[in-house]
């Protein structure tokens, strides 16, 4: 492709299957690995309640800056490829899922494809998404949504916790 200019996105991981700190930490070193991508920093893992069908076990969740020169559908595709290597089947909507990684903003790019919509149309609503991401850009805007600091006043933090590695990793 056409060399892009560097970008600073953030992308979501989450887990809740076969062993879900690994997962994470895995997929992280694996954004570091992407094509002229780099990872700047990443939050720390967060317990949360899962959305969508009951019974399923709690999600680890974290959010990665990464820095990348690939366009927003390269940038999908590898995170896909990222996430088919940790064995995701896309089965039950919102079911459990070995990896989860999701575009959450593409510099200050506002992204409407069939394939892809950035920023993530559900992140205004997602304490275990506003919370990594204020933890490591205080100071982000969202394009089209505002500051960081104002959306985490719509959502509760009481079902999210900060875990240490030690657990279960």
């Amino acid at each position: 492709g056409t060399t892009m200019t560097v970008q600073r996105v953030f992308v979501g991981l989450g887990s809740n299957l076969d062993r879900p700190q690994r997962q994470v930490l895995d997929a992280l070193a694996e954004l570091d690995d992407m094509p002229q991508s780099h990872l700047l920093r990443h939050s720390s893992l967060y317990r949360s309640a899962p959305l969508g069908p009951a019974g399923q076990p709690d999600y680890i969740n974290a959010v990665a800056a990464v820095e990348t020169r690939l366009a927003p559908s390269e940038l999908l595709d590898a995170l896909q490829a990222v996430e088919q290597r940790h064995g995701r089947v896309r089965g039950v909507h919102w079911g459990p899922r070995t990896l989860d990684l999701d575009i959450l903003t593409y510099g200050s790019a506002r992204i409407r494809t069939d394939r892809l919509v950035v920023p993530h149309p559900q992140l205004q609503h997602r304490a275990f998404v506003l919370i990594p991401l204020h933890e490591i850009a205080p100071d982000l805007r969202i394009p089209g949504l505002g500051t960081l600091h104002d959306l985490l006043e719509g959502v509760s933090m009481e079902d999210l916790h900060v875990i240490d590695g030690a657990e279960d990793a």
